[in-house]
């Protein structure tokens, strides 16, 4: 099974999250199938502290893959800001 889940990077306490489509045994911050979005946690001033590539994540959905509860919080976050309140 695929999980679409974060893998951290980073240094100590600066953490860096990439999300990504790994199979559900690997490790967390192993092997993965594909990099679709981070999340910076700690971002300042300028920094972008989120981008998803939703188009991906519908890909990986669409062909039986589970959001992790994180990564799901994310992604709903994201859309609500992308599309304008009707």
């Amino acid at each position: 099974m695929v999980v679409i889940r974060l893998a951290r990077g980073g240094s100590k306490k600066r953490p860096f999250y990439n999300i990504v489509a790994a199979p559900a045994r690997n490790r967390r911050d192993g092997r993965f199938l594909e990099r679709v979005g981070f999340y910076n946690p700690v971002a300042a001033g300028g920094e972008e502290p989120l981008r998803v590539a939703f188009d991906r994540i519908d890909h990986w959905v669409s062909h039986g893959a589970q959001l992790s509860p994180t990564v799901a919080r994310l992604v709903k976050d994201a859309k609500a800001k992308v599309a304008p309140a009707a």
